[in-house]
C-alpha cells in the first residue's frame, strides 16, 4: 500500500518517498488497518508527511512518532 496517492503534490526525492512509504506501511501494519476507510489512511499519511517536512527521514522514527501521536489522540 503506497503512500504516493496521499502526497498531495508534495515533492520529495525518490529515496525520501521510499522511506515515507516504508514508514506508512509500518504504521498501517501496526494498526492493522487492512480495508479501513480512506480517511484513516489519509490521516496516517498526513502525520508521516508532517514529520518528514520537519526533516525526519528514519522510517523507524517516523513510524514510532506517528503511532505515538495517533495513540495520544485516542486517549
Amino acid at each position: 500500500m503506497p503512500i504516493t496517492p496521499f502526497l498531495n503534490g508534495e515533492r520529495f526525492d525518490s529515496e525520501t518517498r521510499r522511506v515515507l512509504g516504508v514508514a506508512y506501511e509500518m504504521v498501517c501494519i501496526a494498526l492493522r488497518t487492512g480495508d479501513c476507510d480512506e480517511f484513516v489512511k489519509q490521516a496516517i499519511a498526513a502525520k508521516i508527511l508532517d514529520l518528514a517536512k520537519r526533516g525526519e527521514r528514519n522510517p523507524d522514527v517516523l513510524c514510532e512518532r506517528a503511532l505515538k501521536d495517533i495513540r495520544e489522540l485516542q486517549t
